[in-house]
């Protein structure tokens, strides 16, 4: 007769055949607690220093002596070239590098300056304190970024052999850190008596410029190459200034080199602080999974088009990457016209001072193209939602589906500014016709701003985190 045994019964009985051939050293350890007075000691490491005692004490005044000597050598570093030198760059209405970067980051942030000994009596023929050039991390917009500025002060910010190098470690620390990197450049190019030790090695000069090419996504880089002039004229004969050869002038009107022209220092140190994202990245955070389908990528490059979704649902996205041109216009009409042939919602992302103007604009068609623009956004009987994440200037409002475009909703994001213009551009013109007032640009600068914006009802309010949420709540 069989024996009937419960499931219970059966698993017992199958765990004492198995720990019958077991070796006592396998079988399941205990958990024991630890006694309180090793738990003690593990958590806790007394010291057995004696603090009053001599040998303390001298220890105490030879370590005082050696911070004071390295905090010695690192405020004189600090201090750059000589006294001589930092007078002529000061006359000159230039701030100092190390000015510049305490400008540049954000107010109460620290700057964790890399190797501020770097070079210290490394040339017999000369002092190069610092370098010759200022490193570190800073927080500037409430991003970390790397920051490196030449210090013209030194040897007229040429690069020696540590310079290089200590550029190159920056480099590195933002590449390992995928930092992005603000370039401060005020120097006159590579020390040529050390062109060996400077420019033909892996490791040397052009490394900089290969690596600014590698992280091109991540730099932002403002440069001026004060050195050409008297190459250019040991060269060819031809004598130029300094200013027609390479000034910020020439560069933002002829050669097309720089985005923004700075007065001063201090202003290039706004302007820096101001410069928007790329448009992709905050795209990249609204949509789902950050996919993006880019509809005509290399044509009208000012304006970024595409579908993407927002919580499952497919709209279109109108998105400014800089100011209009003809072709933007153009592009951003025919996308407008096919989301509305097709039933997609559209989602516009403002950030304009409006449209290209100038001889050459008129010539390519602004104002055809513009109007056209303007006319399939007004036409678009799909559901149209419109987001400020920048500025929002003049008839690129329009264009861009303003609150006279009736999006169902428009929200404004806390940095937003809107207005005709700015203020700093309207104070230029006011005084261009002879009504300079010196109050109109912080009144209009007042104006602009998102909070009297949103007190106004222009908007239906700011959203500082929730965009895809309130997008997708009425798509």
């Amino acid at each position: 007769m069989p024996l009937s045994r419960s499931p219970r019964e059966l698993l017992l009985l199958r765990r004492q055949l198995t720990n019958l051939g077991r070796p006592t050293h396998f079988s399941r350890a205990i958990a024991t607690f630890t006694p309180a007075s090793q738990a003690s000691a593990i958590s806790l490491i007394q010291s057995s220093i004696d603090t009053s005692s001599e040998e303390f004490k001298e220890n105490e005044k030879q370590m005082a002596e050696v911070v004071t000597r390295m905090r010695e050598l690192t405020k004189k570093a600090q201090l750059g070239g000589s006294a001589k030198a930092r007078e002529k760059h000061l006359a000159r209405k230039k701030m100092l590098p190390r000015d510049r970067v305490a400008a540049l980051i954000d107010p109460g942030t620290t700057f964790m300056e890399l190797s501020p000994l770097a070079g210290h009596e490394l040339y017999p023929e000369a002092e190069v304190p610092a370098g010759g050039i200022v490193t570190g991390v800073g927080v500037v917009e409430g991003v970390h970024c790397v920051i490196v500025a030449n210090d013209s002060t030194v040897k007229g910010g040429t690069y020696y052999p540590i310079t290089v190098k200590k550029h190159l470690r920056a480099q590195a620390v933002a590449q390992e850190n995928k930092l992005p990197c603000i370039y401060m450049v005020d120097s006159g190019g590579a020390n040529l008596p050390h062109q060996a030790d400077v420019f033909p090695d892996k490791e040397h000069f052009g490394r900089i410029f290969y690596n600014q090419a590698r992280m091109s996504s991540q730099g932002i880089l403002k440069s001026q190459s004060s050195w050409v002039p008297a190459q250019r004229a040991a060269a060819t004969g031809e004598v130029v200034s300094p200013e027609d050869l390479g000034g910020g002038l020439m560069h933002s009107s002829v050669s097309g080199v720089t985005d923004y022209l700075a007065v001063d220092d201090a202003h290039a140190i706004t302007l820096a602080r101001r410069c928007p994202l790329p448009i992709r990245e905050v795209i990249a955070r609204i949509v789902d999974g950050s996919k993006f389908s880019e509809f005509k990528r290399d044509f009208g490059t000012t304006l970024v088009t595409g579908f993407a979704q927002i919580y499952g649902q497919q709209v279109g996205i109108v998105a400014n990457d800089g100011i209009l041109f003809a072709t933007s216009a153009m592009k951003g009409a025919h996308f407008i016209e096919l989301c509305a042939q097709r039933g997609v919602p559209l989602i516009f992302l403002q950030n304009i001072s409006g449209f290209m103007v100038g001889a050459q604009a008129e010539r390519e068609g602004i104002a055809k193209h513009g109007a056209k623009l303007v006319t399939a956004v007004a036409c678009a009987d799909v559901p149209k939602f419109t987001v400020v994440v920048g500025g929002s200037y003049g008839a690129g409002n329009y264009g861009m589906c303003g609150r006279a475009y009736s999006p169902r909703f428009l929200w404004m994001w806390p940095n937003a500014k809107i207005g005709v213009m700015g203020g700093e551009q309207l104070s230029s013109v006011m005084e261009t016709v002879g009504k300079a007032d010196p109050q109109l640009r912080d009144r209009i600068d007042q104006e602009s701003d998102s909070v009297y914006s949103t007190a106004r009802l222009w908007d239906d309010g700011i959203i500082p985190l929730s965009t895809p949420g309130s997008i997708s709540a009425w798509a």
